[in-house]
């Protein structure tokens, strides 16, 4: 008999589409996946040969299980960089994945039933990992229907019971990236509360249209002692390093320490291997960087500009990210039956917007190619506006609205 805590978890939507699809191209069907969250660059050359490196040794050992020196010594300087705030080994934890991070994050803050608070649309693993921990999840949706809700509505969610505050900006699924006024408000409202907030800035390099990421510690004291705010970071992205599974979390040494217990007794540290990659791509040159979001940025133009071609679409812009989160509900409000119809239908590989808390959206990527992007949206829009041509290929196959 499983426990009760295992049978309420639910499978990630995410990774299991990715295991749909290539199960579907295995048979040789011609699916284009839309759904997927990792960049198709390399990862830079520095992350390899610092991989390469040790490798080439022989001699991988255990780690701590914080981190190495060498990594912590290189987020340091990324703090220090693009944060403007100067920490301590004794603040830094490197995970295996920016998952991690916030998982050992939960587990370290969290007593039973403690609640934890995230606006929707929010990324589909926040529910499942509060629970995992023993909190309650507590989500915000946006009065006016947008993927940001005003600070008095986080406020007014707020309870006897909250511990912690969970901000993504830019925000997967949709893109969007917060205010740099609703950040501060957040931040100074978490300060005076004692009340954690963890800034899960994943995609903090990854926006566009010239605009800098928000910086949380702007608005913190500057003895990060002081502060509750913990910021979590991985190489997975911005660097297209996803399998590598390094992520780190910066926040007060009490927190840091107890995390760092708790992950010494999950996992241990995480892969020597993965963190000289790790080293290689923070401390080398940083062109892959620019390079990957210049690219991603011109598929969002594109995209953008398709969808918006669908009658009864509705698109709001990305500011960052790799994530569109069109609204589909003109066509049918059941994000997961339009989601099993497109794939079944077309095989376009979509995430049903059920799962990051708004029906009626589907998330859209943006990471893949411009022919994958083009062509799967020409396909999506071929499945639903009837003004559409009536005519389309499919792997080799000739479709006709009205069958085969």
């Amino acid at each position: 008999m499983l426990s009760q805590l295992a049978l309420s978890i639910k499978e990630s939507p995410t990774l299991k589409l990715n295991e749909t699809a290539a199960l579907l191209r295995d048979k040789g069907e011609p699916v284009i996946h839309l759904g997927g969250g990792e960049p198709k660059s390399r990862a830079p050359i520095d992350a390899i040969i610092g991989c390469a490196s040790l490798l080439n040794t022989g001699e991988v050992r255990y780690t701590p299980a914080d981190g190495i020196p060498a990594l912590k010594k290189a987020v340091i300087r990324y703090t220090e960089e693009h944060y403007d705030r100067s920490v301590l080994p004794e603040n830094v934890i490197v995970s295996s994945g920016a998952k991690q991070s916030i998982m050992v994050a939960l587990h370290a803050i969290l007593d039973p039933h403690d609640e934890v608070i995230f606006p929707a649309p929010y990324w589909v693993s926040y529910p499942e990992m509060v629970r995992l921990a023993g909190g309650v999840p507590v989500v915000v949706t946006a009065g006016d229907g947008s993927f940001q809700p005003t600070f008095d509505e986080i406020a007014a969610a707020v309870g006897s019971s909250t511990k912690a505050i969970i901000l993504n900006s830019p925000n997967n699924p949709s893109g969007v990236v917060y205010t740099d006024d609703f950040v501060r408000q957040v931040v100074e409202f978490c300060e005076k509360r004692g009340i954690w907030l963890l800034m899960d800035d994943t995609y903090n390099r990854l926006v566009y249209d010239g605009r800098s990421p928000t910086n949380c510690y702007a608005f913190t004291p500057e003895d990060v002692e002081r502060s509750k705010v913990v910021v979590i970071n991985c190489v997975s992205k911005m660097y297209a390093m996803t399998g590598f599974r390094i992520g780190w979390a910066v926040g007060n040494r009490d927190l840091v320490k107890a995390m760092s217990n708790i992950q010494s007794q999950q996992t241990s540290g995480p892969a020597a291997p993965s963190q000289w990659a790790a080293i290689g791509a923070l401390n080398g040159v940083q062109h892959s960087v620019s390079a990957l979001r210049a690219t991603l940025e011109n598929n969002r133009n594109v995209l953008v500009a398709r969808l918006r071609a669908i009658p009864g679409v509705k698109v709001t812009a990305p500011g960052g990210t790799f994530y569109t989160f069109p609204d589909f509900s003109a066509y049918e409000k059941k994000s997961h039956v339009l989601a099993a119809m497109l794939l079944d239908k077309v095989r376009v590989v979509t995430v049903p917007g059920k799962e990051f808390g708004m029906e009626g959206h589907l998330r859209i990527s943006f990471c893949g190619t411009l022919k994958e992007i083009t062509e799967g949206v020409q396909r999506i829009q071929w499945a639903l506006d009837p003004n559409a041509p009536n005519e389309l290929f499919l792997g080799g196959r000739r479709l006709l609205r009205d069958g085969l």
